[in-house]
């Protein structure tokens, strides 16, 4: 009997790819004229990264980029989420900008679309320059989004006649809360939450700068959004009370960005609830925040359960001790979570498309064994996972790409290097690429548009 992928099948443009991080995979973390990102200061305190780890060389990708293409062509990729460095382009936040930075970034993309693969290009992926931080503060200053909305001309500028699809920021939680309300992202201020609110509202206005930027010099085609993460809460059945439960709790959650870019400002309950400890703003920045955005992208790797108490108000659960989850102590694994982030966010904010920029898992696989890695805990959960998104798209969802995260293995943040995400192996020691069974099974459904 022949076999047939129809009814797994995914929409006929449907876009497929990998995702990465100039920080994570580049290296050269001082070559050419870069500055030191707060990331490169924060690994240099003791303590703060897994074994030590630096990102002095990771995956050396600053060399090696046009083998790596070459070898995402061939486990079938037609699409790549890349970041631009900051610190690269201009070493010190501000000032001169390093020619040798952006001719990098020229000679990588020319490379890329000699494979015949397209570029999406974040903006900002974490990395600060460290002297912003020294300087300014980091992001509890507004200094920071005017600085960042002349890096993006720049960047925009060089790039734009090449790449037509632009992520302005990626993941505000991580380089806001946790990194300035906590330990263990860069810089790790322990702020109190006034400040780190504030933090928010400047990312928020460097979103803005970045759509702004794509609008005035990306020329014709060119399409901008946001990448977001945001906390999924998925109903325990899928029955009305408990999807009410949970859409009302995913609204909640996410009210500090995407409920903000969407609604064109702060609403009064969030507000109330931060009381003294709520951002300032001026007149005129929800203009620039919610300037109309081509696309949401959503970094979505787990999620929480919801469920309509006894009292009919949301419940969310805890996770029992046996629950399963991926080595990424956090990663627990909830499938659904890739059929109701992108549903509530479709339902709630109305993007015009939906893309999945990130999703995978984090294993410390071992060594390649006679050139394999077998990492079938991998290809499961995101099997499981593409199902739940196909079942999305069924289901109206406006969904029209997903980006594997990672294409290789690459420092963790504070993780390390233990910690492995990606589909490629990566001997750190020798550089040398091995593809998991993962990407061997990716391809064929990238080839095939369809789970196989």
């Amino acid at each position: 009997m022949a076999l047939t992928h129809s009814k797994l099948s995914f929409p006929p443009a449907f876009a497929w790819g990998y995702a990465a991080a100039a920080p994570q995979i580049e290296g050269a973390s001082s070559l050419h004229g870069k500055g030191p990102s707060i990331w490169d200061a924060f690994a240099a305190r003791p303590g703060t990264i897994h074994g030590g780890d630096d990102l002095s060389v990771a995956c050396d990708h600053y060399n090696l980029y046009a083998e790596d293409f070459a070898l995402m062509r061939e486990l079938g990729a037609r699409h790549y989420r890349l970041s631009v460095a900051w610190p690269r382009i201009y070493p010190m936040g501000d000032g001169a900008v390093n020619y040798a930075g952006l001719d990098y970034y020229d000679r990588l993309i020319d490379s890329l679309l000699a494979e015949g693969i397209t570029p999406w290009v974040t903006l900002f992926h974490w990395d600060l320059p460290d002297a912003l931080e020294g300087q300014h503060g980091g992001w509890r200053s507004r200094r920071i989004p005017e600085l960042f909305g002349r890096y993006a001309d720049t960047v925009v500028k060089t790039l734009g006649d090449r790449v037509k699809n632009w992520i302005t920021i990626n993941e505000t939680v991580c380089f806001t809360r946790l990194a300035y309300g906590g330990h263990d992202k860069a810089p790790g201020a322990n702020e109190p939450a006034g400040v780190v609110n504030q933090t928010f509202h400047h990312a928020l206005l460097a979103h803005g700068q970045g759509v702004r930027a794509v609008r005035e010099h990306g020329g014709p085609g060119a399409r901008v959004g946001i990448t977001d993460n945001p906390a999924v809460l998925v109903p325990v059945t899928e029955t009305p009370a408990d999807i009410a439960a949970a859409r009302e709790t995913f609204a909640w959650a996410n009210e500090r960005v995407l409920g903000a870019i969407h609604r064109g400002g702060y609403a009064p309950a969030l507000l109330e609830a931060d009381g003294r400890d709520a951002p300032r703003w001026q007149p005129g920045d929800f203009d620039l925040i919610s300037a109309p955005t081509d696309f949401l992208g959503l970094n979505i790797y787990t999620g929480a359960w919801v469920q309509a108490g006894p009292d009919g108000r949301p419940r969310t659960l805890s996770y029992p001790p046996a629950y399963p989850r991926a080595d990424s102590p956090w990663l627990y694994h909830v499938p659904q979570s890739l059929y109701w982030g992108p549903r509530f966010c479709a339902e709630l904010y109305r993007p015009a498309s939906i893309y999945i920029t990130e999703n995978g898992a984090g294993y410390d696989d071992p060594p390649p064994v006679d050139g394999e890695v077998h990492d079938l805990h991998r290809r499961d959960l995101v099997r499981n996972y593409l199902r739940e998104l196909h079942r999305a798209i069924h289901d109206g969802v406006p969904v029209d790409g997903y980006f594997l995260w990672s294409f290789m293995d690459n420092f963790e943040w504070q993780d390390g290097y233990a910690r492995r995400f990606g589909a490629v192996y990566c001997d750190f020691r020798t550089q040398r690429r091995t593809p998991k069974l993962t990407a061997r099974w990716y391809r064929e459904v990238m080839w095939a548009n369809a789970l196989v």
